[in-house]
């Protein structure tokens, strides 16, 4: 039976995640955290034997040691996954290092560009160790890539997979996890693929997408994540694809994001919290209904010959079970071994979409599927 440690296990993500890998799996866990009382707090709380708890800090190499051994647990079981939910992307050489030494596999749920960069250097001794180590995990990113590979499924031919977001939380209180996300503002990335070439870094592209029911018609900015990159590779007839993230409030978004931007520019490291409250009150305050976590992918091609086109919505009410359901998902498929495969990978390539989404649906995120056949003219039949 496998032990997942979960770095950062009594915070708003890493509980969800503990409650559902309970009821998906038959994993122990491991609650692991700066301060023991809350870990321990929730493991009563869970009230399974298969919990329990560990003092692990990621800046803290020896406590982090010793809860990859075992040393630091309740029942001293030796984790074989680090599921890493803690808003930690600055430790992250240093969370991967302790696994590579420790002989433990490693999934992140963080948003850095810099998490990347630290992981890719450790990629040789990751192939080397036979690990597994996924990054990229979560809802953005995280599915994105997924869904245009669950997209492509229905075709012979993938010309087109647009993918686009709509996050609209209402009133949830900020955490540090925000933090991860203004520091993602600081090297704004919103390249697309378009007309088979990725657009350049500095500009960013803007268009209308239909969320369908609920939600209609928004505006929406593009946003670049590195899951993308490697679709064109995969799929070598595609000749746009992408991610946007939708408006929810479009003169918070034209006047304060802007503010924000150029504020971290000039503040780098002190304006990351007070500017992400900035950001956190724009998103939860300014906001009205519907209050919805929302991602859709619309994907055009060919199949026996005949142009077609699939649109595939995914949809929570809350934003941290969509984080922590997708995650489960591909957990389900690692702990069976099909998605344990050695090396550095990101979910949404790692992870069979096909099964990805069933078992999202049974888990209680929405995934439907829309499929219909394009005329001559480029009108839906």
């Amino acid at each position: 039976m496998s032990t997942i440690l979960i770095l950062g296990g009594y915070g708003a993500t890493g509980k969800l995640l503990a409650r559902h890998l309970l009821t998906q799996t038959d994993a122990n866990i491991i609650l692991a955290g700066r301060n023991l009382d809350k870990a321990q707090s929730l493991v009563s709380e869970l009230n399974d034997s298969r919990v329990t708890c560990a003092r692990a800090d990621a800046s803290d190499p020896a406590t982090l040691a010793a809860s990859l051994r075992g040393v630091e647990s309740s029942t001293s079981l030796r984790p074989s996954l680090c599921l890493v939910a803690a808003p930690t992307t600055q430790h992250t050489g240093q969370v991967a290092r302790a696994c590579l030494d420790a002989g433990v596999d490693y999934l992140d749920v963080q948003f850095a560009a810099s998490k990347i960069a630290s992981l890719r250097v450790l990629e040789p001794e990751i192939q080397k160790a036979g690990l597994c180590f996924v990054t990229e995990a979560g809802y953005h990113p995280g599915l994105p890539s997924a869904l245009v590979r669950y997209a492509a499924t229905y075709f012979d031919t993938l010309e087109s997979a647009i993918v686009a977001g709509y996050l609209n939380v209402g009133d949830l209180p900020y955490t540090e996890a925000v933090d991860e996300l203004v520091e993602a503002f600081k090297n704004y990335d919103a390249r697309v693929f378009k007309n088979g070439a990725w657009t350049k870094r500095g500009g960013y592209e803007t268009r209308k997408f239909d969320f369908g029911a609920g939600i209609g018609q928004k505006y929406c900015f593009s946003m670049f994540f590195e899951e993308m990159s490697d679709l064109p590779k995969m799929f070598p007839s595609l000749k746009e694809t992408g991610f946007y993230l939708a408006s929810v409030n479009y003169l918070a978004d034209t006047l304060l994001t802007p503010f924000i931007m150029l504020g971290l520019k000039l503040f780098p490291k002190r304006g990351v919290r007070p500017l992400g409250k900035l950001l956190w009150w724009e998103m939860t305050k300014l906001t009205k209904p519907p209050y919805l976590v929302h991602l859709s992918a619309d994907a055009k091609g060919q199949r026996n010959g005949s142009p077609r086109e699939v649109k595939v919505r995914i949809e929570h009410e809350d934003g941290y079970e969509l984080t922590a359901i997708p995650v489960v998902a591909a957990l389900r498929q690692y702990l069976d071994g099909s998605a344990r495969k050695p090396g550095l990978w990101m979910m949404g390539h790692l992870a069979e979409p096909v099964r990805l989404m069933k078992d999202m649906d049974a888990m209680g995120a929405k995934v439907e599927v829309t499929e219909s056949k394009v005329s001559d003219f480029g009108q839906r039949m």
